[in-house]
């Protein structure tokens, strides 16, 4: 038998956001529609928003201005490398970005390992809350967001990282 797996949807700036948790409240997943890889609700899964209060008051916190660290119980599985990727993403800071590289050089990857940091960051299972839209290519370009680039553009303003448009 498998574990239950809670869920709900949450209105943001970016769109709804679809929540995931297990049976212990750990946030499992935070997703948004159209997301590469990004999670559909299924049959089996029980919509509760209980479990995910606390996470809709800091992300509500978060788009309002008044949050810049979650801290929040989660619980992702991935290979020990991506577990290591997931960890340098959470060390960057609100309004800060680092290259694909530099996530390389903080968990002691070699150069070459640039494509597989990517291929990390993009299967992130916690949009926003691990902070993957702070990654950027080295010459300062935006690159890749599972949650596409348009809503990368809208949290890295949101963080004064871009000027705000006209």
């Amino acid at each position: 038998m498998t574990a239950t797996t809670y869920w709900t949807s949450v209105d943001s700036p970016v769109g709804p956001l679809l929540l995931t948790a297990a049976p212990t409240g750990e946030l499992t997943s935070l997703s948004v529609p159209g997301q590469k890889g990004g999670r559909t609700v299924r049959d089996d899964w029980r919509p509760d928003p209980g479990p995910f209060r606390e996470a809709a008051r800091q992300l509500a916190a978060y788009f309002a201005g008044d949050l810049e660290e979650f801290r929040l119980a989660v619980r992702t599985a991935g290979t020990p490398f991506r577990e290591k990727v997931w960890d340098a993403l959470d060390a960057v800071p609100y309004g800060a970005t680092v290259s694909y590289g530099e996530i390389a050089a903080r968990i002691g990857a070699p150069r070459a390992a640039v494509r597989a940091v990517g291929g990390a960051i993009g299967a992130n299972p916690l949009l926003i809350v691990r902070p993957c839209h702070r990654v950027i290519g080295a010459d300062g370009s935006l690159t890749g967001y599972a949650g596409g680039l348009e809503r990368k553009v809208r949290l890295l303003t949101h963080e004064g990282v871009l000027p705000t448009p006209p």
